[in-house]
């Protein structure tokens, strides 16, 4: 999976378009959310492409965790720091948009972090409304259909080997967590290979205007998205 189209480096920074951004969401993340459109108000780019950047620079590590502390709009510059167990990803004003903690074996092998990083990114990307819509359901509510807030805040990944080829995603269990207008989603998924469970991982989500639930709202939400797929791909 060629990533290099979808930002710039230049002296050991890296940055984006919105196009770039919604290119990635679209074209490599099966993701329509809007916040990733080029024309959208609340732009941001999105967190599989730096989860991406990062794997390709700086390797894949038996265990890593991301914490996704600030959005990543067009245009701003961030620095990628040297390697170390314990990275911050600035720009270059100091302000701090992601934290990586990593520890055990790590691994170069560009075929292997290719087929996590796609495996990653097309289950991440499916996130909504697959696994989002039914579990927000189970507890009566849903996201506003006219201001759709679902940002991430952290993900982590714990392999029990790097001897592995093409790890597939599979959900294990998720939970939400709801207060009021907001939310908290927790996905557990395991890596696969050959039948065998190789890791495990988990990615939090934050839900911001949620309301009650109406199932013909949400079905009206989920055929726009699907039709906003149908657009999108050539004919």
């Amino acid at each position: 999976m060629l990533i290099d189209q979808y930002y710039t480096a230049r002296d050991g920074r890296i940055s984006f378009t919105r196009e770039q951004g919604s290119n990635f969401a679209k074209q490599v993340a099966d993701d329509f959310n809007p916040i990733h459109d080029v024309d959208a108000r609340r732009f941001c780019i999105p967190g599989d492409l730096l989860f991406a950047i990062v794997l390709k620079q700086y390797g894949l590590s038996r265990h890593m965790e991301f914490g996704f502390t600030g959005m990543v709009i067009e245009g701003i510059e961030l620095e990628l720091p040297e390697a170390a167990e314990v990275l911050s990803i600035n720009d270059v004003a100091g302000k701090q948009y992601l934290t990586i903690r990593r520890s055990g074996a790590n691994t170069r092998d560009a075929a292997l972090i290719d087929a996590l990083t796609r495996s990653y990114v097309e289950f991440s990307g499916h996130t909504f409304p697959h696994i989002l819509v039914p579990l927000l359901a189970s507890e009566n509510v849903m996201i506003n259909p006219e201001r759709p807030v679902v940002m991430y805040e952290s993900m982590s990944i714990d392999l029990d080997t790097l001897d592995i080829a093409k790890p597939t995603l599979e959900v294990d269990h998720n939970e939400v967590v709801i207060n009021g207008k907001r939310g908290e989603a927790h996905l557990a998924f395991n890596l696969v290979e050959a039948g065998e469970v190789v890791g495990r991982g988990k990615k939090r989500m934050i839900l911001s205007g949620l309301r009650e639930y109406e199932k013909q709202a949400m079905d009206d939400i989920v055929v726009n998205l699907n039709q906003r797929k149908q657009d999108f791909r050539p004919h």
